[in-house]
């Protein structure tokens, strides 16, 4: 069965008690456990992580390129940053679908620039847990002929 990497950068680890009149009540547990019944529904699995270090998502970006057909990928504070994020996502030539909970460009001014969104496939963003189910469909729907 093909996986999709459900990637997440930093400070998601605190989701459901991290400002939730931003990022909503759902831990990413929770989201990640919606995510691996939709994907399974339609024939994939789900493999998750997260990191608060930028050279960790890079090194789970490198590793997708041997075990995942596409990624959804919330980079967090790095999508305005992350030029070496924006290159791990250019070399492993891999589908990948930036995604936020928020709307970044309804927010402070500095968010509404990102790094990454030109070297992936698109970006969804602005609808809490439901951005994530979007992603993996867009993932999963380039994924099928």
């Amino acid at each position: 069965m093909p996986t999709i990497l459900i990637l997440n950068g930093p400070n998601l680890n605190l989701l459901g008690t991290r400002e939730p009149e931003v990022y909503g009540a759902d831990t990413l547990d929770d989201i990640v456990d919606e995510l691996r019944s939709l994907a399974a529904e339609r024939g994939y699995e789900v493999e998750a992580v997260q990191s608060n270090a930028e050279g960790e998502l890079v090194d789970a970006l490198h590793a997708a390129r041997a075990t995942a057909a596409g990624v959804v990928f919330n980079p967090g504070a790095y999508t305005h940053t992350s030029i070496a994020l924006r290159d791990a996502i250019s070399a492993v030539e891999l589908p990948v679908v930036e995604t936020h909970l928020s709307n970044v460009h309804a927010r402070e001014e500095f968010r509404h620039t990102s790094m990454l969104s030109a070297v992936c496939l698109g970006v969804v963003g602005g609808f809490g847990r439901t951005s994530y189910r979007l992603a993996l469909d867009a993932v999963i729907s380039h994924l099928e002929p």
